[in-house]
């Protein structure tokens, strides 16, 4: 068999005659949030400043000038609230105080200042389905009794059987295991359950009830009057419940049934929750510098997900439909034809995204066999184990052909340096409530959590600022030093060096207000090719090296992968076309 894919029809692929006619033609509005690019961190793991263990507030300051070099036009933070961390700060006991391991408001109040002087906005994660079992609201609403204005903060419910011993319904946590738990009286007797979606110690807030949503309003102005950017929506879908909360035959975190054909499921997408993000639209318009709502919403199809961006309601909705795409171009290219075509019927941008702190990372990701698992349930050190190579080589390529896309980018913490997961964590070092509660059936989500390396050699790889710091609250896996950020920005070659200059050849270019024109040659290959403005983007999918055309090479996601006139399998390249 050739170890060369034959060029299909021989045509000049730097002639528009090649491409065909535009699938995305970019907005006429030019506001920031319609091509930025946004980098997530996550606290806990990002830099520890005091050497605690624990990431914080001052470390992220300390390095801003770090992220400001990957071109980033804001910085999203998950949460950083007073919690008791059952569930990495996603169980908010005080949505308007900073939790003492991450450090005061004035540290937060130091960090957006900081920010603002590089021209980095910074965006909230708001948390809004539910709290911690530790919110002063919810433990009032324990201390009242049934039927009463505490107890309609929450979604408390009467038993089902004679003696009320069995829950509500049968809704499954998205954690594993029941989403009702019963309360118990100070007297030891039994009372009504409560609903959480999520764990034990996050129960769900009562949504049909406008003293919950006058609440929330009250938080978002508490940050907005603080100068942030905007919030991403924690599972913003799932706040409103169908009435009467029916049974359903899946997981909680299951968007549509299987076994119930033409409906959805009742704790999710519900219509009346566009009333609310319209709400909190017009109250973002009251502040000036383009504050923006995106939306965690696991909505599928795509066309339904632009429910939530529309002009009166979120900017911005995150794509998980591109974030689950294997490794498959004629898969890619149809998630992103697809993406494009639905945002673009409502004027809103598309986004793009391959990790976050609820998946297994690209580099790992790409790096699986067919049928080994992958997403939010993690790698253990049972399960098959990536090809640590073909991940990062994949993962590159495929983020060099993201960043060249229109529309928003969203980037893990991280990813530039190519981490991987850290899919040998020993099982007594996981703190994932989804491990907990599945005992161990399903792995969870720390392996994409591991404190970030700085310095190579250093004492936790640099993550610490401190000669003899806390071991950090999760472990690092061994060879850490080969990925840290230091090592990285001395090699032109670097996973780090790669995202700085495409990052930069991506604004300088306009590449995220561009438009789209997908290749006539290669559409029905492995290749994956198109065009943004001046620059043709090839990324190879396939295991057979594919000829390129005439053109100069402005970025490549592998040093030496397109060399020869040939672009290697599981690589990517930018051209500006010849003439």
């Amino acid at each position: 068999m050739s170890e060369i894919a034959p060029l299909l029809h021989g045509e000049d692929l730097s002639s528009p005659d090649a491409f065909h006619a535009p699938l995305h033609v970019p907005s006429a509005g030019d506001e920031w949030w319609r091509s930025s690019v946004i980098y997530q961190v996550y606290p806990r793991s990002f830099r520890d400043s005091n050497g605690d263990g624990m990431g914080d507030l001052p470390g992220i300051t300390a390095e801003l000038a770090h992220l400001a070099e990957l071109s980033i036009d804001a910085l999203w933070l998950s949460p950083f609230f007073t919690s008791p961390q059952r569930d990495g700060g996603y169980d908010v006991a005080d949505y308007c105080d900073v939790d003492p391991l991450f450090g005061t408001l004035a540290d937060f109040d130091a960090l957006v200042a900081r920010a603002d002087s590089l021209d980095i906005r910074v965006i909230v994660d708001l948390v809004p389905n539910h709290c911690s079992d530790e919110h002063v609201l919810f433990r009032a609403a324990l201390e009242a009794p049934a039927g009463s204005a505490e107890r309609a903060m929450f979604i408390f419910r009467d038993g089902r059987g004679p003696d009320g011993s069995e829950p509500p319904n049968n809704w499954q946590s998205h954690f594993g295991g029941p989403a009702w738990t019963r309360v118990i009286n100070a007297d030891g007797t039994p009372d009504q359950w409560y609903l959480h979606l999520f764990d034990s110690s996050q129960p769900d807030f009562n949504w049909d009830n406008p003293a919950v949503r006058a609440e929330f309003e009250r938080v978002l102005r508490f940050w907005l009057d603080r100068g942030v950017g905007g919030f991403r929506v924690d599972v913003a879908h799932a706040l409103i419940k169908a009435e009467g909360l029916p049974d359903w035959g899946g997981r909680a975190d299951g968007g549509s049934s299987e076994g119930f054909p033409g409906h959805e499921a009742p704790m999710f997408g519900q219509k009346e929750i566009h009333d609310i993000y319209r709400q909190w639209r017009a109250i973002l318009a009251e502040y000036d510098g383009e504050r923006i709502l995106c939306a965690e919403a696991s909505i599928d199809p795509l066309p339904r997900l632009t429910n939530w961006v529309r002009s009166d309601q979120m900017h911005q909705a995150f794509n998980f439909a591109y974030l689950h795409q294997p490794w498959d171009a004629h898969g890619l290219r149809h998630v992103i034809s697809s993406s494009l075509t639905a945002f673009d019927a409502v004027d809103a941008p598309t986004t793009w995204v391959l990790s976050n702190h609820d998946v297994v990372r690209h580099a790992s990701r790409f790096g699986l066999t067919d049928g080994a698992p992958r997403g939010g349930d993690g790698i253990g050190r049972a399960d098959a184990q990536p090809d640590t190579a073909t991940g990062l080589a994949r993962a590159r390529a495929a983020s060099l052909a993201m960043f060249a896309l229109p529309g928003g980018i969203y980037l893990y913490q991280g990813e530039e340096l190519g981490l991987p997961d850290h899919t040998a964590m020993p099982d007594d070092a996981r703190q994932d409530p989804t491990f907990v509660r599945t005992a161990g059936e399903r792995i969870g989500r720390d392996g994409c959590r591991v404190p970030l390396p700085w310095e190579a050699g250093a004492p936790s790889v640099g993550f610490a600022d401190a000669e003899a710091p806390v071991a950090p609250w999760l472990p690092q896996p061994e060879g850490w030093d080969d990925y840290a950020r230091d090592v990285q920005s001395t090699d032109p070659d670097s996973t780090l060096s790669l995202y700085r200059t495409a990052l930069q050849l991506r604004r300088d270019l306009r590449l995220g207000a561009g438009s789209l024109s997908w290749s006539r040659e290669f559409e029905s290959s492995d290749v994956v090719a198109f065009r943004n403005g001046e620059v043709l983007v090839m990324l190879n999918m396939g295991e057979f090296a594919a000829p390129l055309p005439e053109g100069t090479v402005i970025a490549v996601s592998t040093p030496g992968s397109a060399a020869g006139g040939m672009l290697a399998p599981d690589a990517c390249v930018w051209l500006l076309a010849a003439g």
